[in-house]
This record gives C-alpha cells, sequence and structure tokens, in this order.
C-alpha cells in the first residue's frame, strides 16, 4: 500500500467537513446510558477510591457505611477534596516537564498507518529516553532535597479532585478544537454533540505541526505518571517506616518493568486502536489523564500505609509469576505486529497463523482489506 504525505490541517476558508453517519453496535439507547454512565461514575469512582484506600484502610465496607449513614451526595460531597493551588501547580510543573521532553528530546522517525482518510501520522520516537530522563530527574530532586516526593502522596486526593475537572476542561478544549481549528481531514462530526464530545472530533490533534496530543495524554502524562506515582508510594513508605517492605519492592518492580515495556515498544503502540482508531475526546483523554494515574496505582498507594511482608521465597516467586504476564502482553503485541507487516506471512509458533480478512470503505469512498490475526498467544 502506497505512503501518502501527512496532510496539514485544511486553510480557515475551507468548508467544514460533512456530519459523518454514525452508527452503533447496540440501539441507540443503550449507547447513550452506556456514555451517561461513564460520565457520571468515573469521577466519583476515582474519588472513591482514593478515599477507600487511604483512609479506610481499604475497607470498602466502610466506605459504605459512610456513604449509607449520610447520604450518597451529601456523603461523597464530605469526603471529596477541593482542588488547591499546590495540585495544580504540581500537575502543571509534571504536564510542561514532560510535553517539554516530547517536543525537545531527539528520536527518530516513526509513520503510523495510513488513516482512514489517507494520512499518513508521523512521530518521534523519544518515549524511551524520555521516561529515563523523568526518573532520574525524580529520583534526583528527592536525593538532593529540592523536593519531596511524598508531599504527592500528601495532597493525592486534591491532586485526583483537580485532574477529574481539569481533564474535563482538556477535553471541552478538545471539542472545541475539532470544530474551529481541525490538525488534519481526519477529523469532523457526527452531528451529535454529546457523542462529538465523548469519542471526540480529532483522530490525530495536534497543537503546532510537532506535538501530538494523544502521545501526550495517553504516553507522556497517563503512562508516565503511572511510573512515577509508583515511585513515590515506595519513598513516601520508606520515609514512614525507615525501610521498603517487600510486597511494595515486586509491586513497584513489575509496575516499572510494565510501563519500561510500554515505552520501548511505544512506536508499536502508535499502531494500535488507541491511537490509529480511537478519535481525541473523553473516552481515552479523560481515561489516561485520570483513571491511569488513580486506578492503575491504587495497589502501591494501598500498600503505604498496609505493607506486607511476603518473604524471599513468595516475593521472588510473584515477581517471576509476573514478569512471565508481562512477557507474554509484549510477545502478543510483538506477534500481532509483526503479522501486520508481513502482510500475513510470518510464522506464530513455526506455523501459518490463523487470520480473518475484513474488508471496510474509507472515508473517501476506497474499499480497503485488513488482515486480522486470530492464533497466537
Amino acid at each position: 500500500m502506497a505512503k501518502q504525505k501527512q496532510q496539514q490541517p485544511k486553510p480557515a476558508a475551507d468548508a467544514a467537513p460533512p456530519p459523518r453517519e454514525f452508527k452503533t453496535a447496540h440501539s441507540p439507547w443503550f449507547t447513550y446510558a452506556s456514555m451517561v454512565t461513564l460520565f457520571s461514575l468515573c469521577p466519583p469512582f476515582v474519588i472513591l477510591l482514593w478515599y477507600t484506600v487511604v483512609h479506610a484502610d481499604g475497607s470498602v465496607a466502610r466506605t459504605y457505611e459512610h456513604l449509607r449513614d449520610h447520604g450518597i451526595l451529601e456523603g461523597l460531597k464530605a469526603i471529596w477534596p477541593m482542588p488547591t493551588v499546590l495540585a495544580g501547580k504540581i500537575i502543571l510543573a509534571f504536564a510542561l516537564f514532560e510535553a517539554a521532553l516530547q517536543l525537545l528530546l531527539p528520536g527518530k522517525r516513526f509513520e503510523g498507518p495510513i488513516s482512514p482518510a489517507g494520512n499518513v501520522p508521523v512521530y518521534k520516537a523519544n518515549g524511551l529516553l524520555a521516561y529515563a530522563v523523568t526518573l532520574v530527574t525524580y529520583l534526583s530532586l528527592w536525593w538532593f532535597g529540592i523536593f519531596n516526593p511524598a508531599i504527592v502522596y500528601d495532597h493525592l486526593g486534591e491532586i485526583y479532585s483537580a485532574l477529574v475537572f481539569g481533564s474535563l476542561v482538556f477535553c471541552l478544549c478538545l471539542y472545541i478544537k475539532g470544530h474551529v481549528a481541525p490538525s488534519s481531514s481526519d477529523s469532523g462530526s457526527s452531528g451529535n454533540a454529546f457523542i462529538d464530545f465523548y469519542w471526540g472530533m480529532e483522530l490525530y490533534p495536534r497543537i503546532g505541526k510537532h506535538f501530538d496530543i494523544k502521545v501526550f495524554t495517553n504516553c507522556r502524562f497517563g503512562m508516565m505518571s503511572w511510573a512515577v506515582l509508583a515511585v513515590t508510594y515506595c519513598i513516601k513508605q520508606y520515609e514512614m517506616n525507615g525501610r521498603v517492605a517487600d510486597s511494595m519492592l515486586v509491586n513497584t518492580a513489575l509496575m516499572l518493568i510494565y510501563i519500561t515495556k510500554f515505552f520501548w515498544w511505544e512506536s508499536g503502540y502508535w499502531c494500535t486502536m488507541d491511537i490509529a482508531h480511537d478519535r481525541a475526546g473523553f473516552y481515552i483523554c479523560w481515561g489516561c489523564l485520570v483513571w491511569v494515574p488513580s486506578t492503575y496505582t491504587s495497589p502501591g498507594m494501598y500498600l503505604v500505609n498496609h505493607p506486607v511482608n511476603l518473604g524471599p521465597q513468595l516475593a521472588i516467586s510473584i515477581l517471576l509469576a509476573g514478569i512471565l504476564c508481562i512477557y507474554i502482553n509484549y510477545d502478543c503485541d510483538r506477534q500481532r505486529q509483526e503479522f501486520r507487516r508481513t502482510n500475513g506471512k510470518a510464522s506464530v509458533w513455526g506455523k501459518a497463523p490463523s487470520k480473518i480478512v475484513a474488508s471496510y470503505q474509507t472515508t473517501k469512498g476506497e474499499t480497503k482489506t485488513s488482515l486480522l490475526l486470530t492464533s497466537g498467544w
């Protein structure tokens, strides 16, 4: 398939693309109910999870009793921390630092898959270097007494609260940008404002020519904050107890190994559905900005105040089992990428893989064919 050059945003004088036909796999009522459920339940769930883990000793029953005794709305209001200036400064400093690394660090040119509108997104593959610089910088700030990461844990509720509301504003900005200044022809409205906000207006939104917004939200903020918070919990436990429990060490090691694998393979992630299919809206951007830093880090968040002594044998066993699972996850991704690269002619476990041949139609009315890998791990 011949590659085409990435199209730049159309001049403002161009006519806006017509609304694309929006079809759902389920009934419209089921689709809208699903979206409303995520809109209404995900933000309070983040705060309830933090409260349960940090203030209720991980007891769902205690959190339930609090909501039962005070009522759901009043009980939620009582435990929901207000965003603070300090929380905003921490988030802004981290976001600006990661944005600067994304733009300034060197990296190889990488071309993503051809989009439905015929564009080829171009990236700079510097994620692993940004990951290393981030962790070294964060640990150095702590080691030399410039910044104490324990502050992040102490103000975690305020940080999550600020992320919940701030990320909604961010998604609103993406919605407006998709209407008034789309970055490429891979954009457009479904004709329904609610769906456009939820699903997104643009496939590859950018600021300028080089700053890819989805790479920032998904990789450089979401995944990077996962690693930073995992280290934060270790430091907080060390400052509280003078040591780090083996359970925390195993938990943090597995998280960092997984995240290292992710950034080592980041260019492969740019070819997955998250980037090549899902548009930049609440569904994926709010999830990466809020859901990942809160729910994905919750095991370490719990272990800060509840260290578990596993013992060498059990700790090593859990660590090795976790590494095996991470390898299986990586090899599944590797098989899929190799399958795509060879157009289905790759060998999986010494034999030809089974596949599904799928045809689809692009927004330009062109019929394309894809191969879907169905065998492997």
